[in-house]
C-alpha cells in the first residue's frame, strides 16, 4: 500500500492540514496518512509548544471519521528529552513497512524550503519520495532550487515532478491553504471563534481544555 508520513507540531492541527492530506490521498492513492506530531522538534526548542499530549489528542480527534488518517506516536517525547529528527523518523517508519509498501513524506512548501537546515537532509532526500504541497504562485522551480545539484537526476521530463538519483519529489500544486496554526492560537487567546478553521471536535477540545490562553501556553497534562 501507499503510505505517507505527515509530520508537524500540529499546534493545533487545522482544516488546512486535513485538506492537504485528503488531496494527497486522492492523487497518490494513499491507503494511510500517518499524522506525526513532533515530540521535541529541534528547530523549535526555543519556542514554547503546547504539551505533546494535548497536540496528539487533537490530532486523534481530527482523524475521527477519516479511515485513511492515523495518529502516530513515532515522535512521542523521549524520557531523556532528546529531539526527534525526520531522517530517523523515516527510517523508523520504513522498518514497519510490509513488503511492497511505498512510503512518501508529505510536507508543506514553506517547510520544504527550510530543508537545508534539517539534520542529514541530503540523506533524507535519498531515503524516500516527497510530496510537496505548493502554494499558489510557486511550483517546481522554487522547490528544485532547494535540492543540491549533485542529487538531481539527469532526466527531468515530467510535469510537477523532480527526479532525484534515488527518489522523486512530487509537487502538488493548485492547493490554497489559507489557515495557519499561529493565527488560530492568537484568535483563541483573544476569545474569538475558530469554527471552520479547525475540526469541530478539535475546537471543542481547545475550549474545554483552556488551550492557547496566555496562562496555559506550554502546560502539560
Amino acid at each position: 500500500m501507499n503510505i505517507a508520513l505527515f509530520g508537524g507540531t500540529f499546534d493545533p492541527i487545522h482544516t488546512g492540514h486535513l485538506q492537504a492530506a485528503r488531496a494527497a490521498a486522492r492523487r497518490f492513492r494513499l491507503r494511510k496518512v500517518l499524522f506525526v506530531p513532533s515530540g521535541t522538534p529541534p528547530h523549535k526548542q526555543r519556542h514554547r509548544l503546547t504539551s505533546f499530549y494535548h497536540r496528539f489528542a487533537m490530532v486523534a480527534l481530527a482523524c475521527q471519521g477519516e479511515p485513511r488518517f492515523v495518529p502516530s506516536l513515532l515522535e512521542a517525547p523521549r524520557a531523556d528529552g532528546r529531539p526527534h529528527y525526520s531522517v530517523d523518523t523515516v527510517r523508523a517508519a520504513q522498518r514497519l513497512l510490509a513488503p511492497g509498501d511505498h512510503l512518501y513524506f508529505l510536507i508543506g512548501f514553506d517547510a520544504f524550503l527550510d530543508l537545508p537546515h534539517w539534520k542529514d537532509y541530503r540523506r533524507l532526500l535519498a531515503l524516500t519520495d516527497f510530496i510537496v504541497v505548493s502554494r499558489p504562485g510557486f511550483g517546481t522551480e522554487e522547490i528544485r532550487q532547494v535540492v543540491p545539484p549533485d542529487l538531481l537526476s539527469r532526466t527531468q521530463n515530467a510535469r510537477n515532478k523532480i527526479a532525484l538519483k534515488r527518489t522523486n519529489l512530487f509537487v502538488m500544486a493548485g492547493l490554497e491553504v489559507a489557515v495557519a496554526s499561529r493565527e488560530i492560537r492568537e484568535a483563541v487567546a483573544r476569545g474569538r471563534p475558530v469554527a471552520g478553521l479547525v475540526p469541530p471536535l478539535v475546537e471543542e477540545y481547545i475550549w474545554k481544555e483552556g488551550l492557547y490562553h496566555p496562562a496555559r501556553v506550554g502546560t502539560a497534562l
